[in-house]
């Protein structure tokens, strides 16, 4: 199908003939920038030990194979005889193997035998089912399946896998801005669950991340809703400098409504194949995995003049980074229509042939855009980038909304509390990793910057008035930046000491809750106490001090 000629048909046809000239230029623009250098590396170590599990039929050949380059260990599903072999071979009915290239261990079993172990470098997997589950597999594990065309290519890499490796450690990870958990209760757990190789553990308030595991999808940092989890390779300045590069390339050349195509490197065979079909004003950026792209780096594209952002996604990538990134244009989307950019501006493309990129391609978004391209520059942190965007694309925006409602589950947002319920006793203060909620030193009172919100719910979690309620949204302008008061209170002194100690509405509601406990009842005096004269009054003869409760005027 002649995607050009369609697209020619569906405007003017020398504008499309521009707009691919536009493109060349805008490619030659973003490639010109120079390769991004990792500052970290991960490093493995292999010897070659090789672990070879399967049955005699699928394993036997190729642990004979890998024998004459490496030394093997063989272990059998089932109970053939192999005869005499130059490497150990055992029988085994249960398998289990973890770890990564020149760090795997491995148990196996044979039914009435005792538990045995071993240490390997390299495993290659020919079990029914792969003993490592995880979609993207560790380093130097090859779970090839059935066909003998991959099996011998997993052999052959096999064969070369011994020496000294290594790969950029593609993450940066700030844990003073993580949202994970606090004082035992679990806030978000989105990296977690988007990470497909599970290098992504919880670890107390915080998460762990096993640098060996990690393949560098960049799905951690996308869904990171605070950027305490960061994608290092290309850092952000990096990927920013290659889209302003190639959009202003493309608008100079006299292109029109430029798609951004945001690919990896399983699209690069899919691209190929189309060649000159590509639509002219469709522009293709390689990167290291589109897991890697959310809502920033799509809103700053916009800012830079892009109509649209496409991302392609094959078949062979995990179904949750297809999903993370859906969530997140919808959310990018409502963001729009609430500024009243016409739409759409987003597609999500999930295909394995290149008739069906052709296809898709022929509905790539055309999208309104600011009238002025932008010229801040991505930054480090997701959420100063976001904020650039934000006010560059309300400032020329025809609606001007204080804020617009978002899906439940967006990273963005206000809390709102129940006054009568809140005691102002800070719990969600402490909890809070984002400092959205703070208190103040000189007044019982609950202040708030929207800003900082995140939504975790570590806040609500926390509350234990319940008093607390999410309310997603993306708010505008200044009114994104204040501090607001929330709830406040009027301070209560201690009836002895007068050291303010708490707020009225707290000593309250500990008289009505604790008025039948045993350390209490019958002197609710020391109730409207500090803590260090309950103490004394607790040593002293009874009714020799007591003072009614009053209000503060």
């Amino acid at each position: 199908m002649n995607i050009r000629f369609l697209e020619g048909q569906a405007g003017d046809p020398l504008q499309e003939r521009r707009n691919a000239l536009a493109k060349t230029a805008a490619i030659l623009a973003a490639d010109a920038i120079a390769p991004f250098e990792a500052a970290a590396t991960v490093s493995y170590r292999s010897g070659g030990r090789t672990l070879v599990v399967g049955s005699a039929e699928q394993a036997l050949a190729w642990a004979d194979h890998l024998a004459t380059s490496l030394p093997v260990t063989l272990v059998l599903l089932d109970d053939l005889e192999v005869g005499a072999r130059p490497y150990p071979v055992f029988a085994a009915r249960a398998v289990a193997v973890a770890g990564w290239l020149g760090a795997f261990e491995a148990r196996w079993q044979a039914p009435g035998q005792a538990a045995q172990q071993g240490k390997f470098d390299l495993v290659l997997d020919l079990a029914p089912s792969p003993l490592i589950s995880t979609h993207q597999h560790p380093h130097g594990y090859y779970a090839p399946g059935p066909d003998e065309g991959a099996r011998r290519a997993a052999a052959a890499e096999m064969m070369e896998m011994t020496g000294d490796f290594e790969k950029p450690k593609y993450f940066a990870y700030k844990e003073r801005l993580c949202a994970h958990s606090r004082n035992g209760l679990t806030g978000c757990s989105a990296c977690i669950e988007v990470c497909s190789a599970k290098a992504i553990t919880g670890d107390g308030d915080r998460i762990k991340v096993n640098p060996y595991l990690c393949a560098g999808c960049g799905a951690c940092g996308t869904v990171c809703p605070t950027g305490a989890m960061s994608y290092n390779y290309p850092s952000p300045a990096h990927t920013g400098s290659r889209i302003k590069a190639a959009l202003r390339a493309y608008a100079e050349a006299g292109g029109q409504d430029p798609v951004l195509l945001f690919h990896g490197e399983g699209g690069t065979p899919l691209l190929a194949a189309l060649a000159d079909e590509l639509p002219g004003r469709v522009i293709p950026l390689a990167l290291h995995h589109t897991a890697a792209t959310g809502i920033d780096l799509w809103l700053t594209s916009l800012c830079y003049g892009a109509a649209g952002v496409t991302v392609l996604m094959t078949e062979a990538e995990a179904p949750q980074y297809a999903a993370a990134l859906d969530t997140q244009m919808r959310v990018a989307q409502t963001v729009l229509d609430g500024l009243e950019y016409a739409g759409p501006h987003f597609q999500l493309l999930r295909v394995s042939n290149p008739q069906e990129l052709a296809l898709a391609l022929q509905h790539a978004p055309r999208g309104e855009t600011p009238a002025q391209p932008a010229t801040f520059n991505l930054a480090q942190d997701k959420r100063n980038t976001l904020d650039y965007a934000l006010d560059h694309l309300l400032r020329h925006a025809r609606q001007q909304p204080q804020s617009v409602p978002l899906p439940v589950g967006a990273p963005f947002g206000a809390i709102a509390v129940n006054k009568q319920a809140c005691s102002l006793c800070m719990a969600c203060v402490g909890a809070c990793p984002s400092s959205a909620v703070m208190d103040t030193p000189n007044a019982p009172q609950l202040r708030f910057v929207e800003q900082n919100c995140v939504q975790c719910g570590l806040c609500a979690n926390t509350c234990p008035e319940n008093a607390i309620t999410l309310v997603p949204r993306m708010v505008f302008g200044e009114l994104r930046k204040q501090t607001v008061v929330l709830n406040e209170s009027q301070p209560f002194h201690c009836i002895r000491c007068s050291k303010p100690f708490g707020t009225l509405h707290m000593i309250e509601t500990m008289l009505s809750k604790l008025s039948q406990h045993g350390a209490f009842a019958g002197n609710l005096d020391r109730l409207k106490m500090c803590g260090d004269c309950r103490v004394i009054d607790m040593m002293q003869p009874q009714d020799e001090f007591a003072v009614p409760l009053r209000r503060r005027p």
